[in-house]
Order: structure tokens, then sequence, then C-alpha cells
């Protein structure tokens, strides 16, 4: 602790390396649970899938065993937004899931989530996922420029509030984290606009990038497994989610398996991978 705040781990190249490929297995696994993820299909044997692309790598869960978390996977459905348990819940046509996962390589993590729209989808449900993506690179790229992490959420509140259409809620009891030798570390990584600047970002810094937009309110509660948050009002919600490195040559997105060059590109941004 320093002046009463959380120590921000700082890492180095050799150790961003390792977080690589942490979320190259990831990527990975997100791409096979995403892939199984349609009509019919249970959440749980998604979840058996991402675990056994991890076993095939050697990788370990960041997730299961959590704070007793039951599972490889949070597989969230429709209002679910975020934490839900995979279950025999048989996927529908038209549902929202949110995939969020994690690995572990030699003691380094990487944490990554995707929206997955089963067959077909209202097309609000659709938009929600893409300008929730967005906003995701929208923070990701603010990250690449930005001095402090409070302009993070500045730019993924301006992206979304920018968008024309309804409007979208952006969550305010759930945002993204520090990660490296833990899952969750320091500091706190807001998806909305607060007015503060907030630690000033530095090289060897890592974070889970990850705005969680709703269609309807942003009120949530959490049900009784005391894990799966729902919105109150039961609007569907959206998660994208990616680890990215903030290291001397530039930033890599570690859990992409382009390092982040299609999803910046847009923002005017390229990815620096780190090569030695």
């Amino acid at each position: 602790m320093a002046l009463g705040q959380p120590r921000i781990e700082y890492k180095t190249n050799s150790q961003i390396l390792k977080m690589r490929e942490a979320g190259l297995v990831l990527a990975e696994a997100l791409d096979e649970a995403s892939a199984a993820a349609r009509p019919g299909v249970t959440t749980k044997s998604i979840d058996a899938i991402f675990a056994k692309v991890l076993e095939r790598h050697g990788a370990t869960s960041n997730f299961l065993g959590y704070h007793g978390f039951p599972a490889s996977i949070c597989a969230s459905v429709n209002h679910e937004v975020v934490h839900g348990f995979p279950s025999d819940y048989e996927l529908k046509d038209g549902d929202v899931l949110k995939i969020d996962g994690g690995a572990i390589i030699d003691g380094w993590h990487s944490d990554s989530a995707r929206t997955v729209l089963i067959g077909n989808v209202d097309p609000a449900d659709q938009r929600l996922s893409e300008i929730t993506e967005q906003a995701m690179w929208a923070g990701i790229a603010a990250f690449s420029k930005a001095r402090f992490i409070g302009q993070i959420g500045e730019a993924i509140d301006d992206f979304v509030t920018a968008q024309p259409g309804a409007p979208l809620g952006i969550l305010e009891d759930y945002c993204g984290h520090g990660i490296g030798s833990a899952m969750h570390m320091a500091p706190d990584v807001l998806n909305y606009n607060t007015g503060h600047r907030g630690p000033r970002i530095k090289p060897g810094m890592a974070l889970a990038i990850e705005p969680m937009l709703v269609r309807g309110q942003i009120g949530t509660s959490v049900l009784e497994d005391d894990w799966t948050v729902v919105t109150d009002d039961k609007a569907n919600a959206s998660q994208w989610e990616h680890t990215v490195a903030i290291h001397l040559g530039g930033i890599w997105v570690l859990s992409a398996h382009d390092g982040g060059a299609a999803g910046l590109a847009p923002f005017g941004v390229t990815p620096s991978p780190i090569t030695a």
C-alpha cells in the first residue's frame, strides 16, 4: 500500500511474454467455446470444451475454485450480465450469451470475455454487442495514449454516448482491473467518466478492460447463488474484455490472436509486440 492505495504491479518484458502465452491459450479456448454455442447446447458443455483446451496446453483456469466458483468460465445468458454459472440450461435461438474465462501459464494470468449471439437474434441485441465490443476497443486505444487510468473510462463513456439510436446503459457496479501474477489486482478500471484521473499509466502495467452495457437501466442484483449478476429490469446485457499491456515499445493486446491489430486500426493505433 502507498498512501492508502493498493500497490500496482509493473511487469518486465519476460513476464508480459508469459502473460501473452496465457492470452493465446485463452483466445483459443474462447474460440472453441464460442463455436460450440448454438441452440440446444448446454452452457455446462461449453465450460467443458473451454477446460479441455486449457488442459491441452498445460494451462490452468483462474476462475475454477476462485472464492468457490464452480467452473472454468462464467456463462451469463440474456439479462444475466456476468458471473453466471454454467449449467444444464440449453441455449435457445435468440439468446445473448456472455462467455468470460481466464488462463494461467507459469503463474501469469490472462482474462477475456466475448458476447456470443445464438441463432437469429433481435437486431437491438446485435447492436448492443457491437457497440460494447467497439467501446472496449475505444478504451484499449485510450490506454495506449492516455496519461491516467481515468481516461480509459472517459473514452468508453464518450464512445457509447456518441452512438446514434437508443441509448445504452454502462454498468457502474462492475469494472475492469489490473492483472498479472493474480487475476484481480489494482487498479480498478472504470467504464464511465468520473472526473477523477486515477493512477498514472506507466510501462509494465497490464489491465483487463471490460465494458458491460445494457439495453435498459443500469440497476443490478445478485441472485441467491451469490454470484450471478442480473439486470433489475430484465434487459439484456453484453460484455467484452481483453487483457492488455503497456510496455516501452507501445501497447499489446495479450488475449487477441493478432495482438489487437484489427480492433485498434479504426482508432489509428498499431500494437507493438515484444519480440525478446
